[in-house]
């Protein structure tokens, strides 16, 4: 804490904030890729886990937003106000910046999809929000070769194990994505249960030759 000065405040608060954002983003994705098709965690009800979800999101649109402010604030290194949401325009270490600002500029897109959620079809809303692993992979790498911050110590195995749980969660989904039943196909599948027909019988149970005599009664 003995570097921070006024003059480095900005610097130190930029990386901070990229540091928890990244963190925060991992949660989300991570909750977006463990949940089920019913919006459930294992334990957990579906409120709970709306509620936490939508939670993390705002509070790393939070500091997503306090890390861009700070950035071009400091006075270290210059960065253009365009140069946020136009990859690839900044002057400073244009590719990885570039990362920063597609990263940002998904994460605007989900929050805009997310408001707007209610006039759009459910199908077309879980489409757009593949964009969230996007955005992951854009503000890791971001992340990783903007500043060397990220490139040793705590901060390092702290981004590996970021890296790790999101592809653990990721194979995870995969291995278990062929288990569940759709909703539409589990709906039917009950139906069928329930229905006094759709079971099937065991021949000459009182049903199968009621189904064998009917052909015979009808003229």
């Amino acid at each position: 804490m003995n570097g921070i000065t006024q003059s480095t405040a900005l610097w130190y608060a930029s990386r901070a904030t990229g540091v928890v954002s990244l963190l925060l983003l991992t949660g989300v994705v991570l909750l977006g890729v463990l949940v089920n098709r019913q919006g459930r965690l294992p334990g957990l009800p579906r409120f709970v886990v709306t509620g936490l979800h939508r939670n993390l999101s705002l509070l790393g649109v939070v500091f997503v937003a306090i890390h861009v402010i700070t950035a071009v604030l400091d006075p270290y290194v210059t960065i253009r106000i365009v140069a946020i949401v136009l990859p690839f325009s900044s002057a400073y270490k244009p590719l990885w910046l570039g990362l920063g600002a597609i990263s940002l500029d998904l994460v605007l897109a989900l929050i805009l999809t997310s408001l707007a959620r209610a006039r759009m079809s459910r199908r077309l809303w879980r489409s757009l929000h593949w964009l969230s692993y996007a955005a992951w992979v854009s503000a890791l790498l971001h992340s990783l070769f903007s500043s060397t911050d990220l490139q040793h110590g705590v901060l390092l195995y702290l981004t590996i194990a970021c890296t790790l749980a999101v592809v653990a969660a990721v194979i995870w989904r995969i291995t278990h994505a062929g288990r569940e039943i759709p909703r539409e196909e589990r709906a039917a599948a009950t139906l069928t249960m329930m229905s006094p027909r759709g079971g099937p019988q065991a021949p000459g149970s009182p049903r199968d030759g009621a189904r064998r005599r009917a052909p015979e009664n009808v003229r």
